[in-house]
């Protein structure tokens, strides 16, 4: 897949005067991963932990990457390659059913470019060949979270989507209380 700029894409905010970002990012070839690119996927997806303060060993590694490649599991991968064949970025995105809207979009789970390299165009090739994506599956929307304070990211994604009213919500899995014992069959 080579980055193309959909037309006709969703109302949002557009890349409007920014030649150089779309230049930058049409230097980019997006595709999904091979088995030779797991330790440069390593290397991208420790950056991405590392950046959240999120420890994950080998094994963690290991479990991702298995789901990465395997074409049954809803996980996928987009990997920014550089024209000198080096991996820039990645994005792993996935299906998800939205009842209410009566269709399926598009979750980004997670978005990095190398650190050594942003600003280079990946961020910007990545989103827009998620757009592309989304539009070859008709999926309704392309939808992420990131932190209230990952400013630079935000710039970005400004240029990309619009901002939500949504507040997250993460609960622990658990067990039923005793006084709600045998309301599940």
């Amino acid at each position: 897949m080579t980055v193309s700029i959909p037309t006709g894409a969703p109302a949002a905010p557009e890349v409007v005067g920014r030649t150089d970002r779309l230049t930058a990012a049409g230097g980019y070839t997006l595709r999904a991963p091979r088995p030779e690119d797991k330790e440069a996927w390593r290397h991208l997806y420790r950056q991405f932990a590392e950046h959240y303060t999120v420890p994950v060993d080998a094994d963690h590694q290991d479990l991702v990457w298995s789901w990465v490649m395997d074409p049954d599991h809803p996980l996928r991968c987009l990997l920014a390659e550089s024209p000198d064949g080096a991996l820039h970025g990645l994005a792993h995105y996935r299906p998800f059913t939205r009842p209410l809207a009566g269709s399926t979009g598009c979750f980004l789970d997670d978005l990095l470019v190398d650190e050594d390299v942003r600003g280079s165009g990946a961020a910007d090739a990545l989103l827009h060949g998620l757009r592309q994506i989304a539009s070859d599956e008709s999926w309704s929307v392309v939808r992420w979270i990131t932190a209230d304070d990952n400013h630079r990211a935000r710039s970005l994604y400004d240029d990309f989507a619009v901002r939500t009213m949504w507040v997250t919500y993460d609960m622990t899995p658990g067990e039923l209380p005793a006084e709600m014992e045998g309301t599940m069959r």
